[in-house]
């Protein structure tokens, strides 16, 4: 039988990605209501509100390769 790999992330809420980069999800938003972006990674918002920041991204600021 087959093992079941998890499929990566596309994308992280503002409280994940915060847990990712080590930071705090108000800082994030703070940055981005300033600048449009935090960091260069801009986020998709929601009809809900709720904003989802793309994955890639965020390994790219990560690892400093750029996006």
């Amino acid at each position: 039988m087959p093992k079941h790999t998890p499929t990566p992330l596309k994308s992280f809420t503002t409280e994940q990605f915060a847990i990712t980069i080590h930071g705090k999800a108000n800082t994030i938003r703070t940055r981005l209501s300033k600048t449009g972006s935090y960091y260069g990674i801009k986020p998709i918002k929601l009809p809900s509100g709720r904003l989802l920041w793309p994955a890639d991204a965020v390994e790219a600021l990560l690892t400093g390769k750029g996006a």
